[in-house]
């Protein structure tokens, strides 16, 4: 039965009996542990539809019932219409249940994904379901860049139900770069008074020579992040944060001089960096340095848990070592430590910080340059340079999330055509991120074991509000989903004709939501307006 889901489920069948009909006598029977979906069944589908969905007894006619279910995975769900016209989800944890719950709500039209409530009074409903689910992997997830272009607490949050709508269960959350430091740290409050604005901002890629010459900036205050991450463990989701070490710092050196490396460069002259690409500004290798950003992980972890945050980011990418090279303190501390080479040094300095999260219940995951000069016991990569990082890390026995840029940044072009807003990167289309395998055929079967999962990343440069966020992130979000959550075969022979089929309901339902999705005919007029989405540069190369 096609029920136009999306992700797919395991199983979907049509049992040819009855059905459910939500209306002003639906109610909700939560067993303990699901209160979480039930209050959000009663703040999404109570809201949609104008309906109290009220707590009631289990034989209700039209109940909705929620209950747990150990012997299945702990994210897996079974959704049944009862013959008396009621559901009974079931879920091997609460977060099954509410993986549940949002197929509940594409079960039940793009009515059900409205702010908006329709008639209160009106039925609204499905035939008879059977489902039987469970995702694929255990890290399904998405990175969004703030640094580059600061989003509003309000976008965050919106972006988090979004996730949940499409069952991805990682919100990894970019803090700092060297064109912005976002979160705020009381211990070193210039990391925010300084290190959030930049004078100005490079409008499009990095050989572009527009400039936005408006101040760009801004930042969470602590009880932004604790608001949150309280939003995202509501919705099951966990947060990963990143903090930059020991490149991309610039912002953070220059709001406090002393963590560059001040015996071969003025720090005290550098600014927060209004340009796009790699700065040769790094983190000096001191204990300073250390301490400093100790400091800043242990504001951290009080502000991210380690129920909703067990991993945390530390970057370590694209970290030039010029000037390590010919700094005399670099080059002492490497010559102290008995180091081979600055690649060692940068191991020196992730395993440092491994360590001391592990010490403290967290574990340490970083971009793939981590490996360089040794990888850190305890410490997870996130492959972005193709395969090859993420098959080292899993053949040598540590844990993976596989985010290729050729296949899954989606800030890169969807379509090679003139049109195409501020076009960088690869050309990947909503086919290309269909038939994206986050395990490489190559990989063992215990290697394979550790491939936590996959992530979508979405950087900034050329986002520079929500309107292009949605154009560049949907509606290929959607298919990386699907291939995050679903058991699909080989790329090959993956259904994509079945997939743009359920892709033209699963349009509505965005459209319900306000998302501002790049249609499949091509952007819209509005869509390639300066100050919206912003405009292609001028002999611009085929991949930038």
């Amino acid at each position: 039965m096609d029920m136009e889901l999306i992700p797919a489920p395991l199983r979907a069948d049509d049992r040819g009996r009855g059905g459910f009909v939500l209306d002003p006598s639906t109610t909700i029977a939560a067993a303990p542990g699901t209160a979480t979906t039930e209050r959000w069944l009663r703040a999404t589908l109570g809201a949609a539809f104008g309906l109290p969905l009220a707590p009631g007894p289990e034989d209700a006619p039209r109940a909705i019932v929620l209950r747990l279910d150990d012997s299945l995975d702990p994210e897996g769900y079974r959704l049944t219409t009862r013959p008396d016209e009621g559901v009974v989800l079931t879920g091997g944890s609460p977060a099954g249940v509410f993986w549940g719950a949002q197929t509940l709500r594409q079960l039940l039209g793009p009515e059900a994904f409205r702010r908006a409530p329709v008639d209160g009074s009106a039925s609204h409903g499905f035939g008879a379901t059977d489902i039987e689910d469970a995702p694929r992997f255990g890290w399904r997830g998405l990175m969004l860049d703030v640094a580059r272009h600061f989003m509003p607490k309000d976008d965050v949050l919106r972006y988090l139900d979004l996730l949940a709508a499409h069952k991805l269960n990682v919100f990894h959350f970019h803090l700092s770069d060297d064109q912005g430091w976002r979160v705020e740290i009381k211990r070193h409050p210039r990391l925010t008074e300084v290190g959030a604005w930049r004078p100005r901002t490079k409008f499009g890629h990095r050989a572009s020579e527009l400039w936005d010459d408006m101040p760009h900036g801004g930042y969470y205050t602590q009880d932004d992040i604790r608001e949150i991450v309280a939003y995202a463990a509501a919705r099951h989701i966990r947060v990963v944060p990143e903090i930059d070490i020991p490149g991309h710092s610039q912002a953070a050196i220059s709001a406090y001089p002393e963590l560059g490396n001040t015996d071969v460069v003025d720090t005290a002259a550098l600014g927060v960096w209004d340009d796009w690409g790699v700065t040769p500004n790094v983190l000096a290798p001191t204990d300073h340095v250390l301490r400093f950003y100790e400091g800043v992980f242990e504001e951290l972890l009080e502000l991210f848990p380690a129920e909703v945050s067990p991993f945390v980011h530390v970057g370590g990418d694209e970290c030039p070592k010029d000037q390590w090279k010919r700094s005399p303190a670099a080059q002492a501390r490497i010559k102290e430590l008995g180091l081979a080479d600055e690649d060692e040094l940068q191991s020196w300095f992730i395993r440092h910080f491994d360590t001391w999260l592990t010490e403290r219940g967290r574990r340490l995951i970083g971009w793939d340059e981590i490996l360089e000069g040794g990888l850190a016991p305890g410490a997870a990569v996130s492959s972005w340079r193709g395969y090859a990082g993420g098959i080292a890390a899993a053949e040598a026995g540590h844990d993976v999330v596989m985010c290729p840029e050729q296949q899954v940044y989606l800030d890169h072009r969807q379509h090679g055509g003139p049109d195409e807003p501020m076009p960088i990167g690869y050309v990947r289309t909503l086919e290309d991120v269909y038939r994206f395998e986050p395990v490489p055929p190559t990989l063992g079967e215990e290697a394979a074991r550790h491939v936590l999962g996959t992530q979508a990343n979405a950087w900034s440069e050329v986002m520079q509000n929500r309107a292009r966020v949605d154009y560049q992130v949907f509606p290929r979000l959607a298919a990386f989903a699907e291939v995050a959550w679903s058991a699909l075969p080989a790329p090959d022979e993956r259904d994509f004709a079945g997939f743009e089929r359920r892709m033209n309901a699963h349009y509505a339902r965005l459209d319900a939501l306000g998302v501002g999705y790049r249609p499949p005919s091509g952007p819209l007029p509005w869509q390639k307006r300066p100050g919206i989405l912003g405009r292609p540069i001028e002999g611009a190369p085929p991949n930038v």
